[in-house]
């Protein structure tokens, strides 16, 4: 998927429970920020939510623990710092199929043993995979963490499997892509825009894989990944919930500071040149409505760090809130309502971090009558009309206001907290990052949002996206994953 950031670190426990498997996949389009419950006026992010106890054992691994007694659970996780950005042209893939093959045994556990082993200890487990990282979890009975730590620590050292496992492994993934990419249009755009909008970027590549690179995929290729990018000092534990920071810490000695440890191979820069002008693709595939997609190249948010680019990164975040943050935003009301309305949906958002580019994007459905390039014509209008005119006060504080119910309500789950810790991780930030985000984001003032509607979009920063419905020609074949799909 391609998740606003900010809704997808800090909003509802449900979307982020039911969306983690789908990371592995490209998109059907971007997910855009559902309303959030207000709060109460008075209502402020808590001044100083549990500690997070930060430790380095002796192999390089790293090791943040949040204590959270709420509820006898605990959250385990493995976060590295690799996905697949970090792939070679020949295998894209590999990263996600490496993700299925952890689950097929060590020296000790037969194939498919550790799942059921986490299950049989009251718990439930599951992995992804993203451009930036790849990460391994259960949630259990915080009592059980000893034996899940002893499970992960295991396959994490010394993961291995037969050839046949791989083969068999390999044909679950290829099904995952048809059944998420090939079998719908949107995602299959997506993937083409990618590829249309970035030239030099790993991120160009879906982290699915392409077809081609599958079909000649080796075991080799998988085990090479394995052993070039599975090293401790290139890996977080991440432990949340009812547990003591100090017999976490010990655990993580006994169990992964055991492992032998390796240097982190070294990462070439791979940045991507200036474009120079507009760039267009039509897909053509079977569909009943046209969709369009425009894709805006933006600065990331590299660090929190004051700087005029990290600034602009957030007042983006800001724009693409106030476009499409909550019921009602500015593209639904002039675009998807009234008797001549242009549109049956549309979206904005910002992907603000990562190791790679970031996209501002705009994107929507026509409706019955209207042409793609109407629409896209509109969703221009839109942004040159905050460039002209600005954005209110008020629009501002709804969405910092919704901002901060999900700080609060963010808390309430184990999981989040975890997942929050490893995302700061993995892309170089400190544990209380998602606080200090927020608060950053309150300071965006309506000048900054209109500066960077000014700035940002023009048609050198463009590249735009149509699908060309085609005649449908009877329903899509049934597909299912083969025994053994991890998503």
């Amino acid at each position: 998927m391609k998740p606003n950031f900010l809704w997808a670190v800090l909003a509802s426990s449900a979307w982020l429970s039911a969306s983690w498997g789908a990371m592995a996949q490209t998109s059907s389009g971007p997910v855009h920020a559902a309303a959030a419950v207000n709060p109460p006026a008075s209502a402020s992010v808590p001044a100083s939510p549990a500690q997070v106890h930060t430790f380095t054992l002796a192999n390089g691994m790293a090791l943040w623990v949040k204590p959270d007694r709420r509820a006898p659970t605990a959250v385990h996780m493995v976060w590295l710092r690799v996905g697949s950005m970090d792939e070679v042209d020949g295998t894209s893939g590999v990263a996600h199929v490496l993700e299925h093959m952890l689950f097929k045994g060590t020296p000790t556990l037969a194939p498919g043993e550790f799942s059921r082993r986490v299950a049989a200890l009251g718990g439930r487990e599951n992995a992804f995979t993203a451009k930036d990282y790849t990460g391994y979890f259960q949630q259990i009975p915080s009592g059980q963490l000893e034996p899940v730590m002893r499970l992960e620590a295991d396959r994490f050292a010394n993961n291995q499997w037969p050839d046949a496992e791989f083969v068999k492994e390999l044909e679950v993934v290829k099904e995952e892509r048809r059944l998420r990419t090939e079998d719908n249009p949107r995602a299959q755009l997506h993937e083409m825009l990618s590829a249309t909008a970035l030239t030099a970027s790993p991120y160009r590549r879906p982290i699915v894989g392409w077809m081609s690179d599958l079909e000649a995929m080796t075991a080799q290729d998988a085990r090479d990944f394995y052993r070039k990018w599975y090293s401790p000092a290139n890996a977080v534990v991440v432990v949340a919930g009812d547990v003591d920071p100090v017999q976490v810490k010990a655990l993580a000695d006994r169990y992964y500071g055991v492992i032998p440890a390796r240097a982190v191979p070294d990462r070439k820069p791979r940045e991507e040149p200036a474009q120079q002008g507009l760039r267009r693709l039509e897909f053509k595939a079977p569909a009943e409505q046209s969709y369009v997609a425009l894709a805006f190249k933006v600065p990331r948010l590299a660090s929190l760090a004051a700087s005029p680019e990290h600034d602009d990164a957030l007042a983006l975040t800001v724009l693409a809130a106030v476009l499409d943050g909550y019921s009602g935003a500015r593209l639904d009301r002039a675009l998807t309502q009234g008797e001549n309305r242009l549109a049956d949906s549309v979206g904005a958002y910002n992907g603000l971090m990562g190791r790679g580019p970031q996209f501002f994007y705009l994107d929507g459905v026509p409706a019955k009558g209207q042409t793609p390039q109407a629409l896209e014509a509109a969703l221009r209008a839109q942004v040159r009309r905050v460039a002209q005119e600005g954005v209110t006060e008020t629009e501002l504080q709804r969405v910092k206001t919704q901002w901060v119910a999900s700080e609060i309500y963010k808390l309430d789950s184990f999981f989040n907290q975890a997942r929050e810790l490893g995302v700061a991780w993995t892309l170089g930030l400190p544990p209380d990052y998602g606080a200090q985000l927020i608060a950053r984001l309150r300071q965006v003032t309506p000048a900054q949002v209109q500066a960077v509607a000014q700035k940002y979009f023009g048609d050198d920063q463009l590249t735009v996206a149509t699908l060309v419905p085609q005649p449908l020609s009877g329903q899509p074949r049934a597909r299912r994953a083969p025994p053994g799909a991890r998503h």
